[in-house]
């Protein structure tokens, strides 16, 4: 039996307090903030890492009073395996199957598969316990939490999401919410087998990308947005220069000229924040063929439009809404976010002028994760944008035990934007948006391009 396994004793269970969490928080607080991102440095030996770590806790425990030999070895290496782990967070983010990991207080730990909810079995030791894992997840982002700024957005190594809020603005103890980063790329292949999309509507959508279509990919809260538009992006041809855009990293394009650039929070003094409006107008000065933004949320949607009405053409981002047609009312809405006085019908022409399609998503009640529109941007009429819907879901049957079946389907109307398709000369198969697909026609893939 070794050291570790040898000291460490049997840790409180559901309901108790730890003796010694507050020496815990206060050593873990301590060394994570010396140490930093050297935390986070891929390029380190993971047992040199280990003792520096150990070191740093077993000073700091020296100036601890009123604890024996054997509880400090013990409460070192407790701590060591939170600075340098996740917890018993560490079975869940590596559980493939969890798209989604919530955390309501040290006890009460839920968890999503397949778009579903369950409550799970991990718990943490206390809220100590709880509230020293914040801080290490928060730490990589050169980011503190504390009561004076209790509420913090960060991003894990892998590229998951993390966001915390601690008492007093959550009455309920410390919370977390870790949006997971798959480790596998769904291709678009894949999500025809899943469902999400059918073989017509991938195709269509292939050429619309390649045809450098301005694309806004709209949805709720996890119903996959940035997974499709990572699909998509494989559309884009590889002699292009791409510059993605984002405000925590999870694009990842194949191309060889791809830059990413990710937006910077505000350091522990509050300053040096860098938004993604700025990032997007930076952009404009890289010379980029596509401009691809991870989400447009504020401002920044002025400077998007602005960078699609100027010749960057072929432009792909995602937006949350609840339909296409609220998608381009949050569009007007964070364009007056952005201090200017427009008048509404100038930012409409601009939104018009701009876009050329919606995708948008959603998440249904059996958990699935469908496209449920395909619609084309049109002209202004009057004081209004008109859409016309291309491709629509329809449900064929709800099975008893509540799966929803049925498919994305043409509505039988053209888009008028087919001469962009003609001027970059790419072809759409005939059929394509013919309501009952001809069942004797060629494969797409013999189609030519």
């Amino acid at each position: 039996m070794d050291l570790h396994e040898r000291l460490k004793t049997p840790r409180p269970g559901a309901g108790e307090r730890d003796p010694f969490g507050e020496i815990k928080s206060r050593v873990h607080i301590a060394v994570i903030g010396e140490l930093g991102p050297q935390l986070f440095n891929v390029n380190m030996d993971p047992e040199e890492l280990r003792e520096r770590v150990l070191s740093d806790l077993r000073e700091q425990l020296e100036q601890e009073t009123g604890v024996s030999r054997d509880d400090r070895q013990r409460i070192a290496l407790e701590v060591a395996d939170d600075i340098l782990g996740h917890g018993p967070l560490d079975r869940l983010l590596a559980d493939d199957t969890v798209t989604e990991i919530m955390v309501n207080g040290p006890h009460d730990i839920w968890i999503e598969r397949a778009g579903r909810l369950y409550q799970s079995d991990v718990r943490f030791n206390d809220e100590s316990h709880l509230i020293r894992m914040i801080n290490k997840m928060v730490a990589q982002v050169g980011r503190r939490i504390d009561e004076t700024s209790p509420m913090v957005d960060a991003r894990l190594p892998d590229g998951s999401r993390v966001n915390a809020v601690l008492p007093p603005l959550s009455l309920t103890g410390p919370l977390i919410t870790i949006r997971k980063f798959s480790r596998r790329r769904l291709t678009l292949e894949d999500m025809t087998e899943l469902g999400t999309l059918n073989a017509e509507s991938v195709e269509f959508l292939q050429r619309c990308v390649r045809a450098q279509l301005n694309m806004l990919i709209s949805g709720g809260t996890g119903s996959g947005k940035t997974t499709l538009l990572n699909a998509l992006s494989t559309a884009i041809p590889d002699d292009e220069r791409i510059v993605t855009i984002e405000d925590a990293a999870e694009l990842r394009l194949n191309q060889t000229h791809v830059l990413r650039l990710e937006a910077r929070p505000k350091d522990l003094n509050g300053e040096n924040e860098i938004p993604i409006r700025e990032l997007v107008r930076n952009s404009l000065r890289m010379r980029p063929d596509r401009i691809v933004v991870g989400e447009v949320r504020g401002p920044e949607a002025l400077d998007m439009l602005q960078a699609m009405n100027t010749g960057h053409d072929g432009s792909l981002s995602t937006i949350h809404a609840n339909a296409p047609r609220d998608a381009l009312s949050r569009i007007e809405t964070m364009v007056l976010m952005s201090g200017f006085d427009l008048p509404i019908r100038a930012i409409r022409e601009q939104v018009a002028s701009a876009l050329d399609g919606i995708v948008h998503l959603e998440r249904l009640e059996d958990g699935s994760r469908r496209v449920t529109s395909i619609t084309e941007v049109q002209r202004m009429e009057s004081e209004v944008i008109t859409l016309q819907e291309l491709f629509k879901f329809e449900v064929d049957e709800v099975t008893r035990d509540g799966a929803i079946l049925g498919g994305l389907r043409a509505t039988g109307l053209r888009p008028t934007f087919v001469q962009k398709f003609e001027k970059r000369g790419i072809s759409l198969p005939p059929g394509l948006f013919r309501t009952e697909p001809n069942r004797n026609a060629p494969p797409f893939g013999t189609v030519d391009q």
